[in-house]
């Protein structure tokens, strides 16, 4: 769309335009409005096209009036501009919306496949379930594939969230930490019973203590935000934070509407 890829070009052509519709009383505060632009740019602007001969005015004030050859300029960008958004809609007509799964299974192209959510991962196989997809390209089990036209609900249970809070490091950090406690919270799983699927940190405390029991990481940088996000999809996470970092683990999952516990992890 070369006729718009110098600076100010979608601008002037905006207002030459308004100035087109030849209303008399169209003021530099109304084309600020309804450009959405500053007074003074709107006014830089008129100083331009008035250069240009493109509109005519009395001491740069309204009315303005185009001129022929600004008449001829707002129709070969007008002409410009709908080649583009014809050319946009042209493809946005072509375009399928594409979504990426692991295939449990072999799957053929065209094929109708049913989605399921297994440990936070998507896949896709030939049974039936509550959502269906079609393959995109042949894919083998184990690959990613691509899949079109997806209909239905995916069947998906939220997971939850334990937060143990830890003592600071001025509050004696690790030496002070009921390492027995986390160790039964891990074993024993979520409030509700279920086992826990991820380990997130936040803090060199809960680094070293997660060191000490054994547990393997799976979340740590982003961790409020990455274990909401986890939750979201199935997974219980067991989340170790010192101190204040509750709070932002606390405010990510209320907004995802996440279930959690928290457990003071002092001794």
């Amino acid at each position: 769309m070369k006729a718009f890829k110098k600076r100010g070009a979608l601008t002037h052509f905006q207002i030459l335009s308004e100035i087109s519709k030849q209303d008399p009383h169209l003021k530099q505060k109304d084309l600020a409005d309804k450009l959405g632009i500053t007074i003074q740019a709107v006014s830089e602007n008129i100083k331009t096209l008035i250069e240009l001969e493109y509109i005519t005015s009395k001491d740069g004030r309204s009315p303005y009036k185009i001129t022929q050859k600004g008449i001829d300029k707002v129709k070969r960008d007008a002409l410009s501009l709908r080649k583009y958004s014809d050319s946009v809609l042209e493809t946005m007509n072509h375009y399928k919306t594409i979504w990426p799964a692991v295939a449990a299974e072999d799957l053929k192209k065209d094929q109708v496949v049913g989605l399921y959510m297994n440990d936070g991962v998507l896949y896709a196989h030939k049974g039936d379930e509550n959502a269906n997809g079609i393959v995109l390209e042949d894919a083998e089990e184990g690959s990613d594939v691509a899949l079109t036209n997806l209909t239905g609900l995916i069947d998906m249970t939220v997971g939850e969230a334990t937060i143990i809070n830890l003592p600071t490091i001025k509050e004696g950090g690790s030496k002070t930490t009921d390492l027995n406690l986390i160790k039964d919270v891990y074993e024993n799983g979520t409030k509700s019973g279920s086992k826990i699927d991820r380990i997130a940190i936040a803090g060199t405390i809960s680094r070293v203590i997660a060191k000490k029991l054994g547990l393997i990481v799976d979340i740590e940088f982003a961790a409020p935000q990455a274990t909401a996000n986890a939750a979201r999809k199935g997974l219980n996470v067991l989340a170790l934070c010192v101190g204040d970092m509750t709070k932002s683990f606390v405010r990510e999952l209320e907004a995802e509407k996440i279930k959690y516990n928290i457990i003071d992890g002092r001794k």
